[in-house]
């Protein structure tokens, strides 16, 4: 890869660019969103994993832990990001994240081959956990080498629209997850998808990874990196260079705390914890929980394009905190509405609605005793349906004892909610997916433009790993904990109460950015 490789790209016809920055772009978004994909099905299936790799007897436990197991993929993100980002910046743009890609979809794939705790015991959540970590770190070096090598080939004036195509592979990633989520559930009996279907969209991506690979290998290497390369003008230590360099230290932190902090916790929100919030606060039945979000994501991804495209017309910051700033004054609201759309207790009994029944059957294994599980259906004038299965374990003698106390019951609750809370839920998280996309949109392009050739990989990669990895990253199993919290405190609006971290973290990157930010997007042709 050499100058003449620069020169020929600078002399094409700006329809010839276009076409090679198309081609670039599918190549990129296409491994990127493979990435994503496997990233996402293990968060997407979490409430499943937790009763495969952990311990059944305490189901919260069990959801914490599968939780702060997803959280440890994310924290690893920015080491990932200084190790790839490394070779980045040293070899390559085009080979660094060949191996990012690899090493995800073996990850995911082995990931849908561990054998459950009943069979191995302890030995299943540590290897989950370890490829849970080979994810983030690959993770770490994905995102910036995609996002550099689309800005390197852009023109200076579209470079928001153009790296704005990368940012719909995080939402279209987990868009695919869901979807492919949804076909196995459909296609398989509840009791099959339980047993093994759960594993199919890990299988899955190894079909996707090796497409990816074939295609990214027959990319040309950036030609600003292979410019810079070929006239010696490399770093040769980009680590000391990024970060033991005052003046670009300074630019690395402002890029993380008056930025991608922020943009972290939104993204999460908006996605993440809006899903989490569905299932586990709100009990909404997962397979609707699952076409909601889906229909949201994928009415809200076009506007991704859109804002990159607005911020090379009105500049990255405005747009970014404008975002942030309505993010923050609307989330408790939107939660308190879509708490308030399924709560029972503003809602009225059908006339004979309410069926109960019980049904038992032998422990699997304690054969002397039973499980007897009480059923509760209730349906509501307005057509939502609540259903309510407690599992008692009964002795020959009476209900099993520990302590002195008789076993709590195992209780699960789900509520089918009618087409008019639907759309209005889809509604709700369409709203959040906005403001996803006004943060998430331009910020590959003002991460990529603080930083010159030589370090760039390097530089803009860990400020946003750490404010997604970390601060992102760390906002499912905070916020679960906050509710938790508030639950058993006995607060009246106990459901808000996780929404305080992202708010908090956002409302300090805003005064942040805002106040240090520059607004003119720079020029990167350095």
């Amino acid at each position: 890869m050499s100058e003449q490789h620069h020169d020929a790209y600078q002399n094409m016809t700006d329809k010839q660019k276009n076409r090679t920055i198309w081609s670039v772009i599918t190549a990129s978004s296409l491994g990127t969103l493979i990435e994503w994909y496997d990233f996402y099905i293990f968060g997407s299936l979490a409430v499943v994993l937790a009763t495969k790799f952990f311990p059944a007897d305490n189901p919260t436990a069990a959801f914490l832990s599968t939780l702060a197991t997803f959280a440890a993929g994310f924290v690893v993100r920015p080491f990932g990001a200084l190790f790839f980002g490394r070779l980045g910046d040293l070899i390559g743009r085009k080979y660094t994240f060949l191996v990012t890609l690899l090493i995800m979809g073996f990850s995911t794939f082995l990931i849908g081959c561990i054998p459950g705790y009943e069979t191995i015991g302890f030995m299943a959540p540590v290897l989950v956990l370890i490829l849970r970590l080979l994810q983030g770190l690959a993770l770490g070096g994905e995102y910036g080498g995609a996002a550099t090598y689309v800005a390197e080939y852009a023109q200076p004036n579209r470079r928001g629209y153009w790296t704005s195509w990368i940012q719909t592979t995080a939402t279209a990633g987990l868009f695919i997850s869901l979807i492919v989520i949804l076909v196995t559930k459909s296609s398989l009996s509840t009791e099959s998808f339980d047993n093994w279907g759960w594993r199919v969209p890990f299988w899955i991506s190894i079909l996707m990874v090796g497409v990816s690979y074939i295609i990214r290998k027959n990319m040309k290497e950036s030609p600003l990196f292979a410019k810079a390369k070929s006239e010696g003008k490399t770093s040769k230590n980009p680590l000391k260079e990024s970060f033991g360099n005052k003046f670009n230290f300074k630019f690395v932190l402002l890029a993380l705390f008056g930025a991608a902090m922020g943009q972290g916790v939104i993204w999460y929100t908006g996605q993440f914890y809006a899903m989490s919030f569905l299932q586990k606060v709100m009990n909404v039945e997962s397979i609707q929980v699952d076409y909601l979000m889906a229909t949201a994501l994928l009415l809200g991804t076009p506007f991704f394009v859109f804002f990159g495209w607005l911020s090379d017309k009105v500049g990255r910051k405005a747009i970014m905190m404008t975002g942030m700033l309505i993010a923050i004054l609307a989330y408790r609201p939107i939660y308190d509405k879509m708490f308030k759309s399924v709560d029972l207790k503003t809602k009225t009994v059908a006339e004979s609605g309410l069926v109960e029944k019980r049904t038992a059957k032998i422990h699997d294994k304690i054969a002397t005793d039973s499980l007897i599980t009480f059923h509760k259906e209730t349906l509501y004038t307005d057509g939502t349906l609540a259903k309510k299965d407690s599992i008692v374990h009964w002795s020959p003698s009476g209900p099993v004892m520990t302590d002195g106390k008789a076993e709590e019951a195992k209780v699960s609750k789900s509520i089918t909610i009618n087409d008019s809370t639907k759309w209005s839920l889809v509604f709700l998280v369409f709203i959040q997916v906005i403001f996803v996309t006004m943060v998430y949109g331009p910020i590959a392009a003002f991460l990529v433009e603080m930083f010159p050739v030589r370090i760039r990989y390097t530089s803009m990669s860990l400020p946003y790993h750490i404010g997604n990895g970390v601060f992102g990253g760390l906002l499912p199993a905070v916020a679960t904990y906050l509710v938790t919290t508030g639950k058993d405190a006995g607060h009246p609006t106990w459901y808000l109460e996780g929404l305080w971290y992202p708010i908090g973290v956002a409302a300090v990157c805003l005064i942040i950015g805002l106040i240090y930010l520059k607004n003119k997007n720079s020029n990167i042709h350095d």
